[in-house]
């Protein structure tokens, strides 16, 4: 899933609640039909157990696992799990998963069970949860009775059940405490699998036939506690400690733990203002100095080795001092690792401008600019068979950029031909690509290219670099905003790499974009969306087939001319446009950010198009290039005004 996300500042979308609307014109009438409904696009949680000797034996050399915004007992119970199976395999061990493991990991947190993710070959049609956005716990049973005047709840249990547990019901969004556990009519502190149990002070939305779920154990919890707080890892450390007579005291330390490159020769010297004195009645020993100076509580190191250079007969007056020499020792050494582990980019501007001039000075040659007139791009999510491009404004639009998936099918063969030999036109590559794809752009692309005037490519990601390596020569590779290009070191970069123009990222700012193009315009040219829905999110998932792959007995909504929607629930329509090449999700966002009224003196601006008609595409190319501005509720800004 690809998210535009807020600049990492995530209002988590995906958890919230929507209605997915079809809408479909018939003879001139629309007609509109909700066919589903829920947290629509709050996938579960991944579950990989079944899958770690096959990524293993794929070369997989890290697992990420989940953890920000999660409890500590969560990070322990999911690392512990983890580790045991990774080291079955690693131990050559017979990999068999325990149920007792799963239950465990769905019992810390699960929405609606876990899913596979994208790791089968088969179709995934478990990936979302639309019945509930957070932790569904574990099933407990169903309320066999309930006494609202006693608040009394009978179950017959489906897993154990503890004083100290948390549940919660399916009509119910409040999360109860067990403080009260009865059986035959005995208070008791824990219950069994198959027991017919009371369960007390429980007010609320309760129903008998209600499904009752245990969201966590205190068992559980207080195990995983005591786990991470007994489990405590610091980097070995070893020290050399001079206290001589007359002499500032000085300290060396050293890392022990040398198999990390990370850590491999790191070394820092501290020397004191305290210079010891002559002892009248209790010299200092070495044991005195060392248990001042192992006293590391909760940083990350602890002191393995300490080799004291004392002499005989010495006082320290201030031993408190020495906390502050161990202090400052460590902070230099966290600082030393620090800056060795940061990654300083340093860009040579002269050399990169002298690579990157053969792709300008041809962009410029063959694609002379009027000195202050904006080149207009138009970009179509969408072609529509039955507009008449013919119309569409040559002294406005400059090119145009067209999705490969178009290229594939025979039946826009005549529309692409029309548009191709009025505008200079530019195959727009996906974001994400699949096999599908792939195997089209190695073996089929020329093929299907080589009747259409096709001047270059829009280049969404840096594998597309790759894959069309051989085209490289004869066309024009141009950076799309998926590259984000947010700064002058991208840029950088992607002039580099041979890009002949780069499509500034819808995050940046008018400040940012004044900026960028001041000290790029003369390197190369930059290109900025004036108008469009912006993809607010790309999901490797259909919300019409509910599934990441096509099976056979979908019914093909994709394949319909039918509009959808996703639909908020603040009623905002999120325009959603499905490509059944390889069953990626578009998700638009609800306004159209239109800013073809400002003037930055960026040449080139571009246009994304969803269902615009002809008449309305040639305003908008006449407003960006005059710099007209559109009314409308529709429109927003979108970035143009909000600081990072």
């Amino acid at each position: 899933m690809v998210v535009l996300g807020n600049r990492g500042r995530c209002a988590q979308p995906c958890r919230l609640p929507y209605e997915l609307l079809e809408e479909k014109d018939i003879n001139g009438k629309v007609s509109e039909n909700i066919i589903d409904k829920g947290y629509l696009i709050s996938p579960r949680d991944l579950c990989s157990l079944e899958y770690i000797p096959k990524l293993i034996n794929a070369g997989v050399k890290c697992f990420k696992i989940e953890g920000r915004l999660k409890s500590p007992e969560y990070v322990a119970i999911v690392t512990r799990i983890y580790r045991k199976y990774i080291d079955m395999v690693l131990n050559d061990e017979e990999y068999i998963i325990d149920e007792k493991d799963n239950l465990e990991l769905k019992q810390i947190f699960n929405r609606g069970e876990f899913s596979t993710g994208h790791l089968s070959n088969s179709p995934n049609k478990s990936l979302i949860f639309k019945e509930k956005p957070n932790n569904m716990g574990l099933y407990l049973g169903n309320v066999a009775g309930y006494n609202k005047l006693k608040g009394h709840i009978k179950i017959l249990l489906n897993e154990p059940l503890s004083i100290g547990d948390t549940i919660n019901f399916e009509k119910e969004n409040t999360k109860y405490n067990i403080s009260e556990l009865m059986l035959n009519n005995s208070n008791i502190p824990i219950a069994k699998v198959g027991d017919k149990v009371v369960v007390g002070r429980m007010k609320g939305n309760i129903h008998v036939g209600d499904k009752i779920y245990k969201l966590s154990s205190k068992e559980q919890i207080t195990k995983a506690e005591a786990s991470y707080e007994s489990e405590n890892i610091k980097l070995p450390l070893k020290a050399n400690i001079r206290i001589k007579k007359n002499e500032p005291v000085t300290m060396e330390v050293s890392l022990l733990n040398s198999k990390y490159n990370l850590y491999k020769n790191i070394s820092i010297n501290i020397s004191s203002s305290l210079i010891p004195e002559e002892a009248i009645k209790s010299p200092i020993t070495s044991d005195r100095v060392i248990a001042q100076i192992t006293k590391t509580n909760n940083i990350p190191f602890e002191f393995k080795e300490i080799h004291i250079d004392l002499d005989n007969g010495l006082f320290i007056p201030r031993i408190k001092e020495l906390n502050e020499i161990r202090r400052m020792a460590l902070l230099k050494l966290e600082n030393i690792i620090i800056s060795k582990n940061k990654r300083n980019i340093e860009l040579d501007e002269e050399k990169l401008d002298k690579i990157y001039q053969k792709y300008l000075d041809s962009y410029l040659n063959k694609y002379s600019i009027e000195e202050n007139k904006k080149q207009v791009s138009v970009y179509f999510n969408i072609i529509h068979p039955e507009y008449d491009y013919s119309k569409l404004s040559k002294e406005y639009i400059s090119c145009i950029y067209i999705p490969l998936r178009y290229f594939m099918r025979k039946d826009f063969s005549k529309v692409l031909k029309e548009l191709t030999s009025n505008f200079k036109t530019y195959i727009y590559m996906p974001a994400i690509i699949k096999s599908n794809y792939k195997n089209v752009i190695k073996h089929g692309l020329e093929d299907l290219i080589e009747d259409y005037n096709i001047q270059g490519f829009i280049v969404s990601s840096l594998g597309d670099l790759v894959l069309l390596e051989k085209y490289k020569r004869k066309y024009e590779f141009i950076g799309n905003f998926t590259l984000n290009c947010f700064n002058l070191s991208s840029i950088s970069n992607f002039r580099n790499l041979g890009l002949s123009k780069i499509t500034l990222s819808p995050e940046l700012n008018l400040e940012d974009i004044t900026s960028i193009y001041n000290v790029q315009k003369d390197h190369i040219p930059l290109e900025l969306i004036v108008y469009g829905n912006t993809p607010v999110m790309k999901m490797n998932y259909c919300l019409l087939g509910t599934s990441n792959k096509c099976y056979p007995e979908c019914m093909m909504r994709c394949r319909t001319s039918n509009k959808y929607y996703l639909i908020d629930r603040l009623g905002f329509r999120f325009r959603i446009l499905p490509d059944n090449v390889q069953t990626v999700t578009t998700i638009f966002n609800s306004k159209t950010t239109c800013i073809t009224h400002i003037n930055t003196d960026i040449n080139s601006v571009r246009i994304d198009l969803l269902d615009e008609n002809i008449e309305e595409i040639n305003t908008i190319a006449k407003a960006s290039v005059t710099h007209a501005k559109l009314e409308g509720k529709q429109y927003t800004y979108g970035n143009l005004n909000r600081e990072v």
